[in-house]
């Protein structure tokens, strides 16, 4: 998928080494739900196990190619369920050298088109750290809605953490 400045793109172990160097980042690393990497064949194979679940559509994820058209991110869908809910839950990382540039909005967008438009999905959220006040930004200027904190909802490696949902309905979605 294409936008102006950016491209979605199935990840492949040639994106290995940018990815596990944005996972690790001290700057993106706290804000993920995964446990720490030590080293790029650890990403390779994260990726080997996302193309697996993509393949049993247990999950969705791209490389985010920027406009240089090296890596600069990953987004998508970590889980999604259609009948009885339609709905699917997202989740995405920048290179910090890439922040505050609109690209992942950008990119968000065309996973937004994808969820409502392909998917045929009728809410889609996101679970967001209540001290991740970048991401809250994102997310609601992209007209995502502040829905509530639910409690100890993670188990990390620092223990439980709670969590901020936001939705967007299919009816709110800028078209």
């Amino acid at each position: 998928m294409s936008g102006e400045r950016v491209e979605l793109r199935v990840m492949t172990e040639d994106h290995a080494a940018a990815l596990y160097d944005l996972w690790c980042h001290p700057e993106v690393a706290p804000w993920l739900d995964m446990p720490p990497l030590s080293s790029a064949a650890d990403a390779e194979h994260l990726i080997g196990l996302l193309r697996q679940m993509a393949r049993e559509e247990e999950s969705l994820r791209w490389s985010i190619i920027g406009p240089e058209g090296d890596v600069i991110g990953s987004c998508g869908y970590n889980y999604w369920q259609l009948p009885g809910a339609y709905r699917g839950e997202i989740g995405c990382e920048l290179s910090p050298s890439h922040w505050g540039q609109g690209y992942m909005q950008e990119a968000l967008e065309l996973v937004l088109d994808f969820g409502f438009g392909t998917m045929g999905l009728n809410r889609i959220e996101v679970l967001c750290h209540p001290d991740n006040v970048r991401a809250q930004r994102l997310f609601s200027a992209l007209g995502f809605r502040k829905e509530g904190l639910l409690r100890e909802y993670r188990h990390t490696s620092s223990g439980f953490q709670d969590v901020i949902l936001y939705a967007l309905l299919r009816s709110e979605a800028r078209r």
